[in-house]
């Protein structure tokens, strides 16, 4: 088991404003659209001895933006996260294996369980005087696992949005105070 260095035992709280939760997918097979959530919220259990972590976050989906007024409010509709009946999408860790983060991931209301690649970055204190840590992760997703099928076919062929959809997170987390 490795400690994380500089992590102090408690419970995080994740920094919505230093956090970037984004995915990338195929458009027409020919480019790549991005989005992300500008809503999120979590926390980091850091164990007693900072050896093991667990992960709690949560992202509104009435929140995606991909820079496309119209493509966002598709994104929100029924034909893909339905964000009415499903507001959030959740990530919960089950296991912390040296580079890699396991956990159970819920979007519209079907729960897999997914494998990120997960990297510690470091901690430091701002120039405000907040102890903070800061974490990256990625992995890729079959959106229709998890019930988002819309699509569209091509005349050329090929569908205009891709299965696959690739995640990135830059996440940084803010000490618990101090007792």
């Amino acid at each position: 088991m490795t400690a994380f260095t500089g992590l102090t035992p408690g419970t995080w709280t994740l920094d919505a404003s230093h956090t970037a939760a984004g995915f990338t997918v195929r458009h027409a097979g020919i480019s790549k659209v991005r989005g992300s959530f500008s809503e999120v919220e979590g926390t980091l259990v850091v164990s007693a001895d900072a050896t093991d972590l667990a992960v709690d976050a949560t992202l509104r989906t009435a929140s995606i933006t991909t820079g496309n007024t119209d493509r966002d409010n598709h994104l929100r509709s029924g034909d893909f996260f339905d964000a009415e009946a499903f507001p959030e999408i959740r990530f919960v860790s089950t296991a912390i294996n040296g580079d890699e983060v396991v956990g159970d991931l819920t979007i519209r209301g079907t729960t897999r369980s997914v494998t990120l690649s997960f990297s510690y970055e470091g901690a430091a204190t701002d120039p405000f005087g907040v102890y903070r840590a800061g974490f990256t992760a990625e992995t890729r997703i079959s959106r229709k696992d998890f019930g988002l099928t819309w699509n569209a076919a091509l005349e050329a062929g090929g569908v205009l949005v891709s299965d696959e959809v690739r995640i990135s997170i830059e996440a940084e987390f803010v000490a618990p105070a101090a007792s």
